[in-house]
């Protein structure tokens, strides 16, 4: 790809403030996160969008900005509203980022080392993965089961701990009743919450082997822990991993993240499409994607489906869950349009 910066000007059709506010953001804050994250610089004066970069890269800003307009579509007199998740979910659909990789050196700088051999990312995403993870002080991995988010996440600790860059690893899962309720496990608290915490110690033991993950943990520099373990500590020195953060409560989450010391590194991992929180409690994790998108030193990695690497009919089975939720959520809102014109023609009968 060429490295020549060049501009690029494009019209939004039809030109409407309200809209063009909407896409923009917040004092422009949409536009500061595109980017950020695609290395151009953005400038607008009413509906004219100035785009400088790489060429081949405007010309994807350019679908990407006309994409994102579409969705600010005016709906009862009011434009909708863009909030982060949706600027990163829409580069993530147009694999903009992809293209500001060069694919030949793709999992060269993103090898993970263990004693137990080489951790090489198996596509474009899970390099990017990596690399966010070794340059960012909070990384989060978002997406659905099989993408790496955690397996990427533990390697990156291994490595780090073996080379000595931190003194400790410490994993945590939030322990969320799944549908069961932890009082009828047997057992004290501990052997009521290790079937949560399985996923890290498997990973553990496959990297460093049985022995040296039993010897590491009697010594604390691996600990495993629920996440009600965290509050009133001070982490340095240490990589921490948080998995299925999407069952972190906002409240959790703000904790967890204000637990980070001096030479920490975080991952935070999740799918938001599995919250086993009671119903009308938000995720922690849905939350720190809105309110954490522009905190500089924070990355934020967006899985898919075609990012899945286990069997390939995983991949087909969350492309079938996502395709069934994308229309309950369109018979959501046609239904909520429904109520509000039947509503608003009682509203007209009634001043008649």
């Amino acid at each position: 790809m060429s490295s020549q910066i060049e501009s690029l000007e494009i019209f939004l059709e039809p030109a409407d403030r309200f809209r063009l506010a909407s896409l923009a953001g917040p004092f422009d804050d949409n536009l500061k996160l595109i980017e950020r994250r695609l290395g151009v610089e953005l400038s607008y004066r009413d509906n004219a969008f100035k785009i400088t970069g790489k060429a081949q890269i405007n010309l994807a800003v350019a679908e990407l900005l006309r994409k994102l307009y579409v969705e600010t579509q005016v709906v009862k007199g009011k434009a909708a509203e863009l909030d982060s998740e949706q600027v990163h979910l829409a580069i993530q659909e147009l694999n903009v980022l992809e293209q500001l990789t060069d694919q030949s050196d793709i999992g060269k700088e993103a090898f993970i080392k263990t004693k137990r051999g080489v951790i090489k990312p198996r596509n474009p995403n899970q390099s990017k993965y990596v690399n966010q993870i070794l340059n960012s002080d909070i990384s989060f991995g978002v997406g659905p089961a099989g993408t790496g988010k955690t397996y990427l996440a533990v390697a990156c600790a291994v490595d780090a701990l073996e080379r000595q860059e931190v003194r400790r690893i410490l994993l945590t899962r939030p322990a969320v009743e799944a549908g069961e309720k932890l009082g009828f496990l047997p057992g004290d608290l501990s052997q009521k919450v290790d079937p949560y915490l399985r996923p890290l110690y498997d990973a553990l033991f496959e990297m460093l082997g049985f022995e040296k993950v039993e010897r590491l943990i009697e010594r604390s520099v691996i600990e495993i822990a629920p996440l009600a373990y965290m509050r009133g500590r001070t982490l340095n020195d240490a990589f921490i991993i948080l998995d299925e953060s999407q069952n972190t409560t906002v409240e959790q989450m703000k904790m967890f993240l204000t637990r980070i010391g001096f030479n920490s590194k975080a991952v935070i991992t999740g799918d938001i499409t599995q919250v086993d929180l009671p119903k009308g409690q938000k995720s922690g994790l849905r939350h720190a994607v809105d309110v954490l998108a522009d905190v500089e030193d924070i990355s934020f990695n967006f899985f898919r489906s075609h990012d899945v690497v286990r069997h390939p009919v995983v991949q087909r089975v969350v492309d079938a869950y996502e395709r069934w939720e994308e229309i309950q959520e369109r018979e959501k809102i046609e239904k909520a349009r429904l109520r509000r014109a039947e509503q608003a023609e009682k509203d007209e009968q009634n001043q008649s």
